[in-house]
C-alpha cells in the first residue's frame, strides 16, 4: 500500500493564502465576470485557521464557506453593519439618539466646527435671554418661602433692636426666669451630717496661741529670758497669700509699666486670660525656629530681628523680646526701625536711654528725634530735645513745624525766621511766618517767598487775604489777576477745580472778596464755549450743596455777566438769594434781572411776591404796574395784581382788574372763574351766575366751572337743578373725576346709596383704571355699613389699580388690625414711593407706639408730597401728642413754608368760604381738629 499523497493539496493551499498580485481579478482569465453578490463583498480569503483535523481532513464549522459561497451568519452581518455604517442592535443614546452610531465613523471638519461653534452661541444667546426671567422667578420663591418661614431671629428682630435703648437699671430690674423644670420641683430633702471632731480640732490649732518657753531657757532654769515666746498659728497659715502676692507682683511688669494683673480680682484676670491653643503653640515654634535661622544667617537684616521680637511679644515673653532687640541694636546699629522696636518694647524709665542711644548712633533721624520728643512729659524739655535734633537736622521741615507748635508767639516768630533760612523752598513755613507778622513785614515775607517759589499760588492767595483784612479790597482782584498771569509765564497749568477748592476755602475764612476775585479770574479756564451756561450752573450748585454760598453767588454774578438775557441763571441766582440772602440783596437781584429781561413774567412775579411777603403792598403793586407796562395783555400778571388785592381784602380793585380783563381779547378760562370766585366772596349770588353761565359759554369745557355752578345751586338746597348742572357738564366733560364725584355724592344724598352706585358704576365704565372711583365707591358702601360689598370692591379695585397708593393706603386701613402688618407690607412691595401708603404705614406704627418710626414715615410722607395738606395736618397732631415743642414749631414752619392746596379733608376746610383768607397756620389747626373728630367717631363706633 502507498502513503497518500499530501503534496498536492498543500500547494493549493499556500497558493490560496499567498498575496494576490497588483490588479489581479479572480476568474478574468477565464472568463468567469458575472455578476457580484453580497456575499462576495468581504476579504474572499480562506479561513486563517485550519480545521481541527488537519490538511484534507474532516471539516469541522459551517459548510459552505468558500469562493462564490458567502459567509453566513455573523460576518454576513457585519457586512451589513459595513455598508449602513451603524449597528442596528446598538444600544439607543439618549442624549445623541442614533447620531452617535450614524455619524460615529464621518470626519469632523471645519464645516462641522462653525456649525457647533454657531450652534452654541444659539444656545448662550436663549439661555441669557431665560437668565432675568429665571433669576426673578428663583428671588420670588425666595422670598415667598422666606416670607412664609420666617426664623425666630426674624421675628424677633424689631424687639431685640431696641435693647441697646435700656438703661442699667431697666436691665436689672427684669425678673429672673427661674427653674421650672420638673427635675427641680421634686421635693429636697435636706440632711444634716455631724461636723467630725478632727474637723473641729484642726480649726481649733490653727486659730490657737501656743506659749512656750524657749529649750535654751528651760534649760537654764527659765532665768535667761525674762519674756516668753509666743508662735501664732494663723500666721504660718496666711503664709500662702503673701507667697502668691510676691507671685502678682513679679507679673506686674509690662511694656507700658502698668500692673498687668490686679492682686485683688487676679481670679477675674484668669477668667478673661488668653488659652493658647496646641496649634497656636506648635505655630509658634515653627515660626520662632524659622525666624533663628533668620537672624543666624543675615544677622544685619533688620526686619529678621523685629519679627523675631514681635513674636516673643505675642508669646507673652516680653523679656526675651527685649534681649532680642537689644541685639538686633548692636547688630544693626544703622536702622532707624531696630531702634524705635526697642523703644516701644522697653518701659518708659528704660525708653529714654534706649532712644539715646539711637540717636547717637544714627544722628540724622528724624523719626529717632521726634520718638525722643514724644518720651518727654513737659512741653520745655520737648522742645529742648527738638531743639537738639535741629542742630543735627537743620532742613527738617517735620522739625521745625514741631518745635514751632510747642513755641509762644514770639519765639515761633523767630524760630520761623530761621526754618525759612534753612528751608526756603517748603511753602507752609514762609505762610506761618506771614500769619505771624505784622501787615507790612508780612507783606516783604510773602514778596521773599514768591521770588523762591514763583510756582506756589498758595502764596498769590495768601497775599490777597492779607490785603482784604487790611481792607484794601480794591487790591485783591488785582493780585489774583497777576498771580495767574505769572503763574501760566511759568509754565504752571491753572486746574480749575482746584482753585474752586481754594476759593471755597477762602469763603469758610471769610475771605469773601478772595473767593470772588478767585472765581472770576479762574471759572471760565478750560471750559468750552457751547458748555459754558451748563458748567457754570451746574458749579453752582454743587457748591450751594456744600454749604458754599458766596462762592455759588459768585459764579451766578460772573455768568450774569456773560448771559445778560438768560431768564434761567438769573432765576438761579434768585432761588439762591431767597434761599441765603437778604430781601434787600434779593430786591436788588430781580431789580437787574429784569431791566435785562423784562419779558420775563416770573421775574416781575417774584419781585412782587417778595415785597408783598415783606409787607409792602404798594411796592408790589408798584412792579407789578410796570411789569403790565413792558408786558402788556399779559394774563399771569393780570391774575397776579388780582391775588394780591383779592388777598389783602381789596375786593373792588380785584373786582374791576377782572373787568379789565375780561375785555382782553386773549383771556383765558381762569379769569372767569376768579371772576366768580370773586363775587362768591361778596355774597353776589345773581352776578356769581351770570359770570358763570357767561364763562360756559366761551369755554364750555372747562370743568371747574361746572362744578362751580352746581354747588352754587347746591348751597342754595337746588338739588335737582344741581343735579342739572352735573349731566350738562359730564356730557361736556365726560372724563372728569371731580364731577362724577360730586355727582355721585348728590345723588347719595338725594336718592340714597342704590343711585349713587349706579352713578360711580357708570362712571367707572366710562373712566377704567380710575383709582379715586373705586375709592368714592368703596367709601360709600362703608359708610351704610356694606362690610362684605366694600371688602369685594377693594378686591377688584386692587385688581383693576395694582398700584395706586389711596386704594392701598384705604386697604390697610379696612383691615382689621393684626393683618394690617401683613397689608402694609404689600402695599410697599406693590408701591413703596407712595405718599398715602408711606402715612398709611406710619399711623400703623403711631397705634402700635413705636413713636420714632411713626415720625420717620410722616416726615417722609410729607418730604414726598408736601403739597398735600392732610399729611401735614396727620403730622403735626402726632407732633402735639407725642412730640416737644420744638418738633411741634418746626412742622408748623416747614408746613407754612409748603404751603399745601390738596388734599381731601385739606381741601374740604379750606374751600369753604370763611376760610378763603385765612392763613395756612390756621387752616392746619382746623384739619387737626377735623381728624380728632373722626377719629373719636370711629372709636365710638368701635
Amino acid at each position: 500500500m502507498q502513503a497518500p499523497v499530501t503534496n498536492a493539496p498543500k500547494a493549493r493551499l499556500e497558493l490560496l493564502n499567498a498575496k494576490p498580485p497588483a490588479n489581479y481579478v479572480a476568474g478574468l482569465g477565464r472568463g468567469a465576470t458575472g455578476f457580484t453578490t453580497r456575499s462576495d463583498i468581504g476579504p474572499a480569503r480562506a479561513a486563517p485557521d485550519l480545521p481541527a483535523g488537519g490538511v484534507g481532513g474532516p471539516v469541522v464549522g459551517p459548510v459552505g464557506v468558500g469562493r462564490g459561497r458567502g459567509k453566513g451568519g455573523e460576518e454576513e452581518e457585519e457586512g451589513e453593519e459595513e455598508e449602513k455604517g451603524y449597528d442596528e442592535n446598538q444600544k439607543f443614546d439618549e442624549f445623541e439618539g442614533n447620531d452617535v452610531g450614524l455619524f460615529a465613523s464621518a470626519e469632523y471638519d471645519e464645516d462641522d466646527k462653525e456649525a457647533d461653534a454657531v450652534w452654541e452661541e444659539i444656545d448662550n444667546k436663549m439661555d441669557l435671554r431665560r437668565k432675568d426671567r429665571r433669576e426673578a422667578r428663583l428671588k420670588q420663591e425666595i422670598e415667598k418661602y422666606r416670607a412664609s418661614n420666617p426664623k425666630i431671629t426674624e421675628q424677633f428682630a424689631d424687639l431685640k433692636r431696641k435693647l441697646h435703648g435700656l438703661s442699667t437699671e431697666e436691665w436689672d430690674s427684669i425678673p429672673e426666669i427661674g427653674d421650672y423644670s420638673l427635675r427641680n420641683k421634686k421635693k429636697r430633702f435636706e440632711s444634716f451630717v455631724p461636723v467630725p471632731d478632727t474637723l473641729l480640732e484642726k480649726a481649733r490649732q490653727e486659730k490657737e496661741h501656743v506659749t512656750a518657753l524657749d529649750p535654751k531657757s528651760r534649760a537654764a532654769g527659765g532665768t535667761e529670758t525674762p519674756w516668753a515666746q509666743t508662735t501664732d498659728l494663723t500666721a504660718v497659715g496666711e503664709g500662702r497669700e503673701t507667697v502668691l502676692s510676691l507671685k502678682l507682683d513679679k507679673l506686674s511688669d509690662s511694656v507700658s509699666g502698668l500692673t498687668v494683673v490686679d492682686p485683688k480680682g487676679y481670679l477675674t484676670d484668669l477668667k478673661s486670660m488668653k488659652i493658647t491653643s496646641d496649634a497656636e503653640i506648635s505655630d509658634i515654634k515653627k515660626a520662632r525656629l524659622l525666624l533663628k535661622s533668620v537672624i543666624q544667617t543675615n544677622p544685619k537684616h533688620p526686619p529678621g530681628w523685629i519679627a523675631a521680637a514681635r513674636l516673643e511679644e505675642v508669646a507673652g515673653k516680653i523679656v526675651v523680646a527685649r534681649q532680642l532687640m537689644s541685639k538686633g541694636c548692636e547688630e544693626c546699629p544703622k536702622s532707624e526701625d531696630v531702634w524705635l522696636e526697642a523703644c516701644r518694647l522697653s518701659n518708659p524709665v528704660e525708653a529714654k536711654a534706649v532712644i539715646a542711644k539711637g540717636v547717637k548712633a544714627i544722628p540724622n533721624s528724624v523719626k529717632l528725634w521726634m520718638q525722643a520728643a514724644k518720651l518727654e512729659q513737659d512741653e520745655e524739655s520737648k522742645s529742648r530735645v527738638l531743639r537738639k535734633g535741629l542742630e543735627q537736622i537743620p532742613d527738617s521741615v517735620r522739625l521745625w513745624k514741631a518745635v514751632v507748635e510747642l513755641a509762644s508767639e514770639e519765639n515761633a516768630r523767630v524760630l520761623l525766621h530761621r526754618a525759612v533760612e534753612c528751608c526756603p523752598l517748603h511753602v507752609e513755613l514762609w505762610l506761618a511766618l506771614a500769619r505771624l507778622e505784622t501787615y507790612d513785614s508780612a507783606k516783604k515775607v510773602l514778596n521773599k517767598a514768591r521770588e523762591k517759589l514763583p510756582k506756589e499760588p498758595a502764596i498769590w492767595i495768601t497775599a490777597a487775604k492779607l490785603e482784604e483784612a487790611n481792607g484794601n479790597t480794591g487790591m485783591v482782584g488785582k493780585i489774583i489777576e497777576r498771580g495767574i498771569r505769572a503763574l501760566q509765564r511759568e509754565g504752571l497749568g491753572i486746574d480749575r477745580e482746584a482753585w474752586m477748592k481754594e476759593a471755597e476755602a477762602a469763603e469758610r475764612a471769610g475771605s469773601v472778596v478772595t473767593c470772588n476775585a478767585i472765581i472770576s479770574n479762574t471759572i471760565g479756564i478750560g471750559v468750552e464755549e457751547e458748555d459754558r451756561k451748563r458748567t457754570w450752573v451746574a458749579d453752582a450748585e454743587e457748591c450751594k450743596k456744600r454749604g458754599s454760598i458766596e462762592t455759588a453767588r459768585a459764579i451766578y454774578a460772573h455768568a450774569l455777566t456773560v448771559f445778560l438775557t438768560k431768564k434761567s441763571i438769573w432765576i438761579k441766582a434768585a432761588q439762591l438769594e431767597k434761599s441765603h440772602g437778604t430781601r434787600e440783596s434779593l430786591d436788588a437781584l430781580l431789580r437787574k434781572s429784569v431791566t435785562y429781561r423784562p419779558q420775563a413774567e416770573v421775574l416781575w412775579l417774584m419781585g412782587a411776591k417778595e415785597k408783598w411777603l415783606a409787607g409792602d403792598v404798594p411796592a408790589a403793586r408798584s412792579i407789578l404796574r410796570e411789569a403790565y407796562a413792558a408786558i402788556p395783555n399779559s394774563e399771569e400778571i393780570w391774575l397776579a395784581a388780582f391775588k394780591l388785592e383779592f388777598e389783602n381784602l381789596e375786593f373792588e380793585r380785584a373786582r374791576m382788574l377782572l373787568a379789565k380783563a375780561r375785555g382782553e381779547t386773549k383771556v383765558t378760562e381762569r379769569v372767569w372763574m376768579k371772576s366768580a370766585i370773586v363775587e362768591r366772596e361778596l355774597g353776589n349770588i345773581s352776578e356769581e351766575r351770570r359770570l358763570l353761565d357767561e364763562g360756559l359759554k366761551y369755554f364750555p369745557s372747562f370743568f371747574k366751572l361746572w362744578l362751580m355752578l352746581g354747588q352754587l345751586e347746591e348751597r342754595l338746597n337746588r338739588l335737582d337743578q344741581a343735579k342739572e348742572v352735573y349731566e350738562s357738564g359730564l356730557k361736556r366733560c365726560p372724563n372728569c373725576i371731580p364731577l362724577w364725584l360730586s355727582l355721585a355724592n348728590l345723588e347719595e344724598k338725594m336718592n340714597g346709596l342704590s343711585k349713587a352706585r349706579a352713578v360711580l358704576t357708570m362712571a367707572r365704565k366710562k373712566n377704567p383704571q380710575s383709582p379715586e372711583l373705586w375709592l368714592a365707591a368703596i367709601q360709600a358702601e362703608s359708610r351704610h355699613g356694606n362690610k362684605k360689598e366694600s371688602e369685594i370692591l377693594m378686591a377688584k379695585a386692587l385688581q383693576e389699580c395694582p398700584n395706586s397708593g389711596i386704594l392701598w393706603a384705604a386697604s390697610i386701613e379696612m383691615v382689621p388690625r393684626p393683618q394690617r402688618k401683613t397689608k402694609s407690607s404689600d402695599a410697599l412691595k406693590k408701591c413703596d414711593h407712595d405718599p398715602h401708603v408711606i402715612a398709611a404705614v406710619a399711623k400703623l406704627f403711631w397705634h402700635d407706639r413705636k413713636v420714632e418710626k411713626a415720625r420717620t414715615w410722616l416726615n417722609r410722607a410729607v418730604t414726598l408730597a408736601p403739597d398735600i395738606g392732610d399729611f401735614w395736618a396727620l403730622y403735626y397732631k402726632f407732633e402735639l401728642q407725642h412730640g416737644s415743642e420744638e418738633n411741634q414749631k418746626d412742622v408748623l414752619r416747614r408746613c407754612i413754608a409748603a404751603e399745601p392746596k390738596h388734599g381731601e379733608k385739606w381741601q374740604a376746610i379750606s374751600k369753604v368760604v370763611e376760610n378763603s383768607h385765612q392763613p395756612t397756620e390756621v387752616i392746619l389747626k382746623k384739619v387737626v381738629v377735623a381728624l380728632g373728630k373722626e377719629k373719636g367717631s370711629e372709636d365710638n363706633k368701635g
